[in-house]
């Protein structure tokens, strides 16, 4: 699975990239999966937009995004539903592989 992380309009610090793989530590179970995630985190005036694109290896693509007023809970709550959204597809998947 390639990570791909990216801060606009601000710098993405060391400690937010631990964060955010640690947090990602919930979706290992899917890493053969996903071929690529990217997140991308943008600071607007009040808040930020955080954004996810998932890109499964059966060619599924999966687009997520959020708005919090702080970055890491809205960061739990952006890999909350990057889990839900693996799963759903792991399990169209399985199913579609046992009919």
């Amino acid at each position: 699975m390639n990570l791909e992380m990216k801060g606009v309009h601000f710098d993405l610090d060391d400690d937010t990239r631990e964060f955010i793989r640690a947090k990602l530590e919930k979706i290992d179970f899917a890493r053969d999966y996903i071929v690529d995630l990217r997140i991308t985190m943008t600071k607007e005036k009040s808040d930020f937009v955080l954004e996810a694109t998932i890109h499964f290896r059966w060619g599924s693509n999966s687009h997520i995004s959020l708005r919090e007023f702080e970055l890491h809970p809205g960061l739990e709550k952006l890999v909350d539903k990057i889990d839900q959204k693996v799963r759903k597809e792991k399990d169209k998947i399985t199913e579609h592989k046992e009919h």
